[in-house]
This record gives structure tokens, sequence and C-alpha cells, in this order.
């Protein structure tokens, strides 16, 4: 009987993993991709430093 429950304990500890994983994935938020104009953008106004003379 006492292997029965500890297998019983197993099967519920299991089904409340699977159970927090699908609402885990659930609440995530898609950020989508940017689109090719406003990745190149993003470069445009990216400056980069001036060579220093030394």
């Amino acid at each position: 009987m006492e292997g029965l429950q500890v297998s019983l304990a197993g099967a519920q500890d299991k089904l409340a993993q699977l159970d927090a994983e699908a609402t885990r994935r659930s609440n995530a938020v898609s950020l989508g991709m940017p689109a090719l104009g406003q990745i190149a953008l993003g470069r445009r106004e990216t400056k980069e430093p001036s060579p220093t003379a030394d």
C-alpha cells in the first residue's frame, strides 16, 4: 500500500509540474520580429567612434 501511495504522490507532483509549465508558456509575450527597415534605420542611427590620432 505504501508503494502505491509513493507512486501516486510522484504522479501528482509530475502533473503539477506539467500544469505549471503550461501556465508559464501561455503567459509568454510575443515580441515579434522587427521590420527590415527598422533594422537598417537602427544601424544608421548608431554612430561609430571617430578614430583619434596618437
